[in-house]
């Protein structure tokens, strides 16, 4: 009854936006996908993150709550946050908990509306979040690891027509084929840098975009960029319309929940080649839209690169129409019928 009173009176669905992190990574840029459509519908949204950060400026009023860190014992702060949360979440019709850790704070929110949205493959799952009202999973190899929920898979949104972004290689002959992201261990970026010469030596060009925001000075990164086999670029901020610059996207990650990357490329008719792991099976039709490859195995990398190059066109025009089911109007159209009361 309260929440109906509070509708009415507003005129709006309010929603609270909990973020576990300042500045966005792929889950929270998703969020705000999300929040731009359900804005633009008259949802009213107010948006947390721990201590400020961009995404305290994304245009959403903002207040700081601290969920915690991902180091031992880092837990004991979400806890002392809960009594804020309750206050927060009785002005609130909808809390929308995006990740496991800002999970943390449904014990303080029984009793009200809670979308908890789940965007790794967890290894356990705690027995508090059992009381999320609702619970959303970023893929099918998210949702199985989700052992006594009834998660609703909803993918991951990209927009179906970025921005045009220019390209920070020097455009010259030949295709082009390149990563575009996060350079991390579980990337599997090396495979792609020890496939390099194979694909070279057939007249492409292989480029690495991306660099590590939360390391930067990590060893991983520093092997990356001694590569002399690879061309390299830094960090680019909305890296979607980038794609249409290349000929080949390369995701060769050990781990994926999902694969966003994957995505974006594909919609703007980009097609892919990614290993066979997590949820990336689930966003490439292999031999359609791209090949799936094992993971770890640059040789097949590098042979899967060519075969793509050789098909370029047509399954571009493949990968584009797939793309289209993960569009951000019909994810924002899934995930709104999911969570309004």
């Amino acid at each position: 009854m309260a929440g109906t009173l509070r509708r009415v009176a507003s005129g709006a669905m309010k929603l609270l936006a909990v973020c576990q992190a300042d500045e966005p990574g792929g889950a929270e840029l998703g969020l705000l996908r999300l929040l731009r459509r359900l804005s633009s519908r008259g949802w009213d949204v107010t948006l947390t993150t721990p201590s400020g950060g961009s995404l305290a400026r994304s245009g959403y009023p903002w207040m700081s709550l601290d969920v915690g860190g991902l180091n031992a014992g880092e837990g004991a702060r979400a806890v002392a946050s809960w009594p804020r949360t309750r206050l927060l979440g009785r002005r609130h019709d909808v809390i929308y908990l995006n990740g496991t850790v800002a999970g943390r704070l449904l014990p303080a929110l029984r009793g009200m509306r809670t979308v908890l949205h789940v965007h790794d493959v967890v290894s356990r799952v705690p027995r508090h979040w059992q009381g999320a009202s609702v619970v959303l999973a970023d893929s099918e190899a998210v949702a199985d690891r989700l052992e006594g929920l009834d998660p609703h898979v909803v993918y991951c949104p990209v927009e179906l027509d970025p921005p045009d972004v220019a390209p920070p290689w020097v455009v010259g002959d030949g295709p082009v084929v390149g990563f575009v992201g996060r350079i991390e261990p579980r990337k599997g970026v090396m495979d792609l840098v020890a496939a390099a010469p194979a694909i070279r030596a057939s007249g492409a060009r292989v480029v690495i975009v991306g660099g590590d925001p939360y390391e930067p000075d990590s060893r991983y990164l520093a092997q990356v960029r001694a590569s002399a086999d690879v061309e390299q670029a830094g960090w680019i901020d909305d890296a979607a319309g980038l794609m249409r610059s290349l000929d080949v996207l390369v995701a060769p990650s050990h781990q994926e929940p999902f694969g966003t990357v994957l995505a974006e490329a594909m919609a703007v008719g980009t097609p892919v080649v990614a290993t066979r792991v997590g949820g990336m099976a689930e966003v490439v039709e292999d031999g359609v839209t791209g090949r799936l490859v094992e993971p770890g195995d640059p040789e097949a990398l590098a042979a899967a690169v060519s075969e793509v190059l050789s098909r370029r066109l047509e399954m571009g025009e493949a990968a584009r129409a797939h793309a289209r089911r993960f569009g951000a109007d019909a994810y924002a159209d899934r995930v709104e019928e999911l969570i309004r009361p």
